[in-house]
């Protein structure tokens, strides 16, 4: 079969891999449509931590069951996975928090993924498609991220959460905080995101971080109080440290995107605050079934984020294309040949 191989950064080669074989505790599935995730721009890029070259990308998935040792599954229906491959046995697992394993493989990170004909994935890790299309179900892995990080936040109606970074993870955690009530406040410096925001989401406020003033903008947005949640989806070094000047004192602070750097911030500024700060990593299944149901409800309107599409063959020459600002990318997804 064709798989898509990330052999070093900025360099994609087609090969041709053994078809997957039956084996105990394993279902065959065949990718349908595959997401493009920060995640896969950042391993092209050569940025993304935790990452070893070659490597097939790919973990939005979305596919059709085709064999396997998954009772409860039938040939030919489709599917989606938690492509976060546990152990069951350390710390965090007996705890319930798959998504932190000590040992945990993400399918196209830690291990090869998705972008291929044919995957053999745990049958643990699959999930029954819900009546939900494929572009759907490839949709529900990075919006399951952002409910993730609102559940980590105990967001309450009403309250201010303020989200830096309006790119596909950044918008699923403001669907997730409306969902829950709160009052979403949009920052980023691409005044074409921030549009998308208010147009495509409805989301209340924006703010463009590169203006001056920004503290002063939260403030009057939020009568002097600050926003009590702020949650990172940058991935930047700089956004991450200066975020730390917008909490509300008793605030909240997530920190969803990922970069290499130390962190730095004012412990006093911090201290008085009686601040929280905490990551948030992947997902869980009740976070998944969260994003499906709210898909089925019509909270959340998948189609609204996909704005770019690739053949499966054509990924190589345009991948490049998708990380330049210019081609105006929210979300794309690869569509299999």
């Amino acid at each position: 079969m064709r798989s898509l191989q990330c052999v070093q950064p900025g360099s994609f080669e087609y090969i041709l891999t053994p078809d997957p074989t039956p084996r105990e505790g394993y279902a065959i599935i065949k990718i349908q449509r595959i997401g493009v995730c920060g995640t896969d721009l950042h391993a092209f890029e050569g940025t993304q931590p935790y990452f070893e070259y070659p490597r097939v990308l790919g973990h939005e998935l979305a596919a059709t069951f085709v064999s396997g040792d998954a009772p409860g599954f039938k040939p030919g229906e489709a599917v989606t996975i938690i492509p976060y491959l546990y152990c069951g046995k350390c710390i965090a697992c007996r705890n319930g928090k798959t998504n932190c394993c000590v040992r945990i493989q993400v399918c196209g990170v830690h291990c090869d993924g998705g972008m291929t004909e044919y995957y053999s994935v745990p049958s643990y890790a699959l999930l029954h498609g819900e009546g939900l299309g494929f572009e759907e179900l490839a949709l529900v892995e990075p919006l399951s991220i952002g409910a993730h990080a609102i559940r980590r936040a105990g967001v309450k109606e009403d309250e201010f959460v303020l989200v830096t970074g309006a790119g596909p993870i950044g918008l699923g955690i403001m669907e997730f905080a409306r969902i829950a009530g709160a009052r979403v406040i949009a920052m980023d410096i691409n005044p074409a995101r921030l549009s998308f925001c208010s147009t495509h989401l409805n989301v209340e406020y924006t703010v463009n971080g590169l203006e001056e003033h920004v503290t002063e903008k939260l403030q009057d947005i939020t009568r002097g109080d600050m926003p009590s949640v702020v949650v990172d989806a940058t991935g930047s070094q700089r956004a991450i440290n200066n975020a730390f000047q917008y909490m509300s004192h008793g605030a909240r602070y997530v920190l969803v995107g990922l970069q290499k750097e130390m962190i730095s911030f004012s412990h006093p500024e911090f201290h008085k605050r009686e601040a929280t700060l905490m990551s948030s990593r992947n997902a869980t299944r009740e976070d998944f079934m969260h994003v499906m149901e709210s898909m089925k409800k019509g909270f959340v309107k998948p189609a609204t984020y996909v704005t770019h599409r690739l053949p499966f063959g054509e990924v190589k020459t345009g991948f490049p294309a998708l990380l330049k600002p210019e081609t105006g990318v929210i979300k794309a997804m690869i569509e299999m040949d």
